[in-house]
């Protein structure tokens, strides 16, 4: 029997549960008090929780509906809350499951995000009792139905902004050291970005990271506000936020856009509209049936 697993970073349902995933994204390692209360007050400024679990399963009632009633059964799984991917593994192996193919819910190979979904598959792999054969999907950044739904996107966002603002596509930054390592996440994105401006005919685009984290080590830029002032400095007054490296809303999302860049532009009297993040739209289902269909599981 063939199932589907879509796999999500993971994150706190509530504020009680702040600690705990953090900790596990640490491997262990509580954060500090100073940490805690930071975390905290971006989650209070969102609602009190990530909505990426939500998301994510719907994505997968949606893909599933999508497959028809004799196709593929399609599970969640979270790489740093529950259900956990291990987890539901085992639970897929335990219903019947014989043949698996796994989807990172992130389109852009990374060795420091990808190899740890597939870490955590072959680890309840190993421990099951019986034989599963797993299909990995390491990436999907030029997926057709991919490109079509960000260009979309971008198409919607320009009937507020103008279809003149500056594009500004973004994804999570990465330390530098990844891609002297021979990580190709940098390429993959820029690629994405190409392909969606392509399409769209748009020659006044650009890209930048967002969300560093504090670790004490350089991480790849342009950071997103440092390049918003650069292009304000240049005379830009009007942008669209296209954040490619994510297909939900979560913190990244929701706080580091849509509260500090939106608060950014205010302040300068700029427009800043971000485009919609696929969620459970319909142009996301699609895509991921092109995938699952591509890999003969429909």
């Amino acid at each position: 029997m063939k199932g589907i697993l879509v796999m999500a970073y993971g994150g706190p349902r509530s504020l009680d549960e702040v600690e705990a995933y953090y900790t596990h994204i640490r491997r262990g390692r509580s954060p500090s008090k100073e940490q805690m209360d930071d975390l905290l007050a971006r989650y209070k400024a969102i609602g009190g929780k990530s909505p990426l679990l939500e998301t994510t399963e719907k994505q997968a009632a949606g893909l599933e509906r999508a497959l028809g009633p004799e196709g593929p059964r399609v599970y969640a799984g979270m790489k740093h809350s529950p259900p956990f991917v291990a987890d539901v593994v085992r639970r897929a192996s335990s219903e019947g499951v014989t043949e698996l193919l796994c989807i990172v819910l992130a389109p852009h190979y990374s060795k420091m995000s990808t190899v740890g979904y597939a870490k955590a598959v072959d680890e309840a792999k190993a421990s099951l009792a019986r034989k599963l054969d797993v299909t990995f999907v390491e990436s999907w950044y030029d997926n057709p139905g991919l490109i079509s739904m960000w260009a979309g996107r971008v198409k919607e966002a320009a009937r507020t902004a103008g279809d003149d603002a500056s594009l500004v596509f973004s994804a999570h930054s990465l330390p530098e050291r990844t891609i002297r390592e021979g990580d190709p996440y940098r390429d993959q994105l820029l690629a994405t970005s190409r392909l969606v401006a392509e399409k769209l005919a748009w020659s006044d685009w650009s890209f930048a990271f967002q969300s560093q984290s504090k670790t004490g080590e350089p991480w790849l830029g342009p950071d997103i506000l440092d390049h918003l002032q650069a292009l304000y400095e240049k005379g830009k007054r009007r942008f669209i936020s296209a954040p490619i490296g994510f297909v939900s809303d979560h913190l990244e999302i929701l706080y580091d856009l849509d509260i500090e860049c939106r608060e950014w532009a205010e302040k300068r009297g700029a427009e800043l509209v971000r485009c919609r993040s696929p969620n459970g739209s319909s142009e996301m289902i699609a895509a991921l049936a092109g995938i699952v269909r591509q890999n003969g599981f429909a």
